[in-house]
């Protein structure tokens, strides 16, 4: 078997400033096989994966293709040789259309014309071969995240790559979404086709991988044949210690009414029909109130209304016993709302800022922060953002000054969720706080988010992870359609019965 391999990349070392991404690492990629890359973040899994695509390029070390040593210098070359890539980030144009997105680069065209009603339906055959429903007209800005992903596999598809990265690929999707993606990518597999699977979701990789290396702050730490291995094993290897992958909790203690929502009902962006349709629901003092459903159900919508991003319909919103309908979105936060955003590059971090301005980002006008000239106290701020970030282990090259966009995806999260309860809010609205995260990583936010709530805060959590509202919530409100179709006890009902709610099947 001399050439048994699709990809290897050997001894590849990637350097930044202030630190080594990837310190002289092999991987092999056998043809044909699902091959999961596992790691905390900040590993350096996904800048292996750039340096496979051709977006950076290697100080040290060869990267061989069929046995052939070759030079990917940029995505092009990648593409050229069979490599395609879902990004954590997804790479797409949001004023285009879904199709325009699929085909941008490789249109077909008939002297110089363009033919799209060709790739239309190559698009639409791939679509429904592969089960990613998409709307080809859709404008990605309008669309939901999981459909944006879906967007990104149907531009490898339709480029007939052989060799498919997934990027943190689930990072985004419902456990519907997820279950869809993993029988994608083993009949991609069974096809012919050899994928890189990266991921901190030591479930998923149990399920749907051959093999798994694992990366531990830029090393190589092994590879492991996933049917003669654990959870707890690949775990111990990705941090180095053992982990607790329940949430240990006592039971809430709810008291006074924090927020309070009568029929609130916001419009939708993409139809004609409300996105959110006269929802009523109160949180309080001492419990995390969750909203399950699957994304696109209004939740997203609903979260805006509260924090002052879209304006309401019609209802009411009272927050500490004030009506906040139309308050501005600084006024919320000052009175005590935290918001952890579902998209945390567009409503959570300026890319371009340091990491410590992020962090400041909601105080810098506090007397700590900003003299009574109204100039910034740059050493208050530089203190600050180092506690923080060593509390809750924000790993950055350049410390505070690291520019936010530099970082990995899941630091991007912690950043965002140390600056949001450190505020120590009345309310938190923790949106898919842990996406991206990996297990230490998640441990360390639930017991925060708990211990926030113990500290007699209320919680308002929107997730999709079954897991997760399972085990950290008080009490599940599922959304289906925009409105509020059960009320479940997590210490009562399963993850079926759930799945049935969210999925429109059942409700009260």
């Amino acid at each position: 078997m001399e050439n048994q391999y699709a990809i290897e990349m050997l001894n590849i070392t990637k350097r930044f400033p202030g630190i080594i991404a990837n310190d002289n690492i092999t991987l092999q990629l056998k043809k044909g096989e699902i091959h999961a890359l596992l790691g905390e973040n900040g590993a350096g899994k996904s800048t292996l994966m750039s340096v496979l695509f051709g977006l950076y390029q290697p100080e040290e070390g060869i990267i061989k293709k069929d046995g052939q040593v070759v030079k990917i210098n940029d995505p092009n070359d990648a593409n050229r040789l069979g490599i395609g890539m879902v990004h954590q980030h997804f790479k797409l144009v949001e004023c285009f259309s879904v199709l325009d997105n699929i085909i941008l680069g490789v249109e077909p065209n008939t002297a110089g014309f363009l033919q799209k009603a060709e790739a239309r339906q190559k698009v639409l055959d791939l679509s429904e071969k592969y089960g990613l429903q998409v709307d080809p007209d859709a404008i990605i800005e309008d669309i939901t995240v999981g459909m944006q992903q879906r967007t990104e596999i149907l531009k490898m598809l339709y480029r007939e790559n052989e060799i498919l990265i997934f990027d943190e690929p689930t990072a985004v999707l419902t456990p519907q979404e997820i279950e869809e993606l993993m029988q994608i990518m083993k009949g991609l597999a069974a096809e012919g086709k050899s994928i890189l699977f990266i991921s901190h979701k030591l479930n998923e990789i149990m399920e749907v991988a051959d093999r798994c290396s694992v990366l531990r702050k830029g090393k190589y730490i092994g590879t492991v044949n996933i049917a003669e291995t654990t959870k707890e094993e690949l775990s111990r290897m990705m941090v180095g210690r053992d982990v607790e992958f329940v949430v240990a909790k006592e039971p809430a203690k709810p008291t006074d009414v924090v927020l309070n929502v009568e029929g609130m009902t916001v419009a939708s962006k993409m139809h004609a029909n409300n996105a959110v349709k006269n929802v009523s629901l109160q949180v309080r003092k001492g419990e995390i109130v969750c909203i399950a459903g699957i994304d696109g159900n209004g939740q997203t919508e609903f979260v805006y209304g509260i924090s002052g991003l879209e304006p309401l319909k019609s209802g009411k919103i009272e927050f500490l016993g004030q009506d906040i309908t139309k308050m501005p979105i600084r006024k919320r936060s000052v009175m005590g709302m935290s918001h952890i955003p579902e998209d945390r590059h567009k409503h959570g971090l300026v890319l371009d800022y340091s990491l410590e301005n992020n962090l400041v980002l909601q105080r810098y006008f506090e007397p700590e922060f900003t003299n009574k000239a109204g100039f910034l106290k740059k050493a208050n701020i530089r203190k600050y953002a180092e506690r923080l970030i060593k509390e809750y282990d924000v790993r950055s090259g350049q410390g505070p000054i690291t520019p936010a966009r530099a970082m990995s995806g899941g630091n991007q999260q912690k950043a965002i969720i140390a600056r949001e309860i450190d505020k120590d809010p009345k309310l938190l609205i923790a949106v898919q706080p842990t996406r991206g995260l990996d297990v230490g990583a998640i441990e360390f936010i639930h017991r925060q988010i708990v211990a926030h709530r113990d500290a007699g805060n209320a919680v308002l959590l929107v997730s999709l992870e079954l897991e997760e509202v399972m085990s950290l919530s008080d009490r599940i409100l599922v959304m289906y359609e925009g409105e509020i179709v059960g009320e479940l006890d997590p210490k009562k009902t399963t993850v079926e019965e759930l799945g049935l709610y969210m999925a429109g099947a059942k409700r009260q």
